[in-house]
């Protein structure tokens, strides 16, 4: 018989609270349960006030559902936070350099230290910014570093967002929502800020403005559309740095520069942050049939009369292939070791990783290299034989798109659910902005698998979301 494994409870184990929990374990044990029902009734009665919603294409029912909000915060000591902030800036730092490199002269790939055809067949490579310097050199302003945690101090990184990482909304929300309902918390416990985030995006976005800019620039939000599933957050950002959101039909290019039609007539846009794929931004350049984009926009782009945050090509920098490569760019790059390990990984594409998991399907977490919001992937200790047979034909069908990765045994975090309180696993995504500066508020969007075992945190496949605190020092 297998034995269950340990994992790794952040509140404490055995019985003994550590140290950053130490607050909260009074305020938990003598919740009653009807009070604690209320204040989660309260919370989704907030959420969906204000509109906090997440739809998922594809599927029916509720086009407005609300992602579940758990009201028990995950808690990080002071010390345990300063080694996440200087590893999640190193590697905002490398990834950029990466893709400032992979875009120029390549020198990485010349010094044999990454394949060249993960990088130039890469679907995500966009020939079109091929020589492009972006402004201050940066392709990738808002990394989402996705972490996961094995033990005290064992913290790994699972994957990078250096596109378009959603999810800040989130965390915003979920500390205004526990400090509304829980603000003795927030007096008895020294709790670091994150709510300066979106004057911090701001500042930022504003310091990559284009040398053709004169005076403040000028800044607008690229959305989709209120279809989207994260339009919410789209509209939520704009509001609060008091930008225009904007869709691909309120602009249009003339000569040099990119133009908003505003009801006091034209105004020129400076720094669009887009939260629309590659692939939608510019219909002469990229997919003609995209309605989403601005046509000629990419024309602008190239001439310096416009920035794009994140650039287009910034999504080579986070496929799951080049991810493994990572702790040799900090290297390459920054002369030094990775603060933050990946987890150990096998691609599939090379025949001896291949020979590997094939064999082991059963032990291991195997993940389309292109894949994202948890679909395309297989967590082997809790598939059937059915699932193992389908994604082993898959695997061999087309090895060199698929990764594979142990079942980390990922720490838990105390959460309220039916019965009670319980152990859920969770992870963090921090958002680290890059600009003039590189900067990283003391939090992040902690998700939790809110089915018991599930290591399956994304919101999409049923995952919560957590306010996530950092103990002041």
């Amino acid at each position: 018989m297998l034995e269950k494994p340990i994992y790794f409870n952040e509140m404490g184990m055995d019985g003994a609270v550590r140290p950053p929990y130490a607050g909260l374990d009074t305020w938990a044990a003598n919740m009653p349960e009807e009070f604690r029902n209320t204040k989660q009734s309260e919370a989704e009665a907030l959420f969906r006030r204000i509109g906090i919603t997440f739809a998922v294409y594809g599927e029916g029912g509720d086009p407005d559902r609300l992602i579940p909000f758990d009201m028990f915060p995950r808690i990080f000591a002071a010390d345990e936070w300063r080694k996440l902030d200087l590893g999640v800036k190193q590697r905002a730092k490398a990834l950029n350099a990466f893709l400032l490199d992979v875009y120029g002269r390549g020198e990485i790939v010349k010094a044999g230290k990454i394949p060249g055809r993960l990088v130039y067949q890469n679907e995500a490579y966009e020939k079109a910014v091929v020589g492009i310097k972006p402004p201050r050199g940066v392709y990738s302003h808002i990394v989402g570093v996705d972490l996961v945690r094995t033990g005290p101090d064992e913290f790994f990184v699972l994957e990078d967002n250096c596109r378009t990482p959603s999810g800040v909304s989130y965390m915003l929300e979920n500390r205004e929502i526990m400090m509304r309902m829980f603000p003795q918390l927030f007096r008895q416990n020294r709790i670091a800020p994150v709510e300066n985030y979106p004057a911090l995006l701001r500042r930022t976005l504003d310091s990559v403005a284009p040398e053709k800019c004169e005076g403040a620039p000028t800044v607008a939000i690229l959305t989709p559309g209120h279809f989207n599933s994260a339009y919410y957050e789209h509209s939520f950002l704009a509001d609060m740095m008091g930008v225009a959101l904007v869709e691909g039909q309120d602009l249009f290019v003339k000569g040099d520069f990119c133009y908003m039609r505003t009801t006091e007539g034209p105004k020129k846009v400076d720094v669009i942050y887009r939260r629309i794929d590659d692939a939608y931004i510019d219909p002469l350049c990229f997919r003609p049939d995209s309605m989403l984009g601005v046509p000629g926009l990419m024309n602008v782009y190239r001439s310096g009369g416009v920035a794009i945050a994140s650039a287009p090509g910034a999504g080579v920098a986070d496929d799951k292939a080049i991810y493994t490569f990572v702790p040799e760019m900090i290297r390459f790059y920054l002369g030094e070791e990775p603060i933050l390990n990946n987890v150990p990984t096998w691609q599939c594409g090379k025949p001896d990783d291949l020979k590997y998991v094939l064999e082991n399907l059963k032990d291991l977490v195997v993940k389309e290299v292109h894949g994202s919001g948890g679909y395309g992937m297989l967590v082997g200790p809790r598939s059937t034989k059915e699932q193992i047979d389908i994604f082993y034909a898959k695997i061999v069908e087309n090895p060199g798109n698929y990764i594979a990765q142990p079942t980390l045994a990922l720490s838990t975090c105390p959460t309220f659910v039916e019965e009670g309180i319980a152990p859920r696993h969770v992870d963090l995504r921090p958002y680290c902005l890059v600009g003039e500066n590189i900067e990283l508020v003391p939090g992040g969007l902690t998700r939790v698998a809110l089915t018991e075992g599930s290591l399956v945190v994304n919101s999409s496949q049923g995952g919560g979301v957590k306010d996530t605190w950092v103990m002041a020092e």
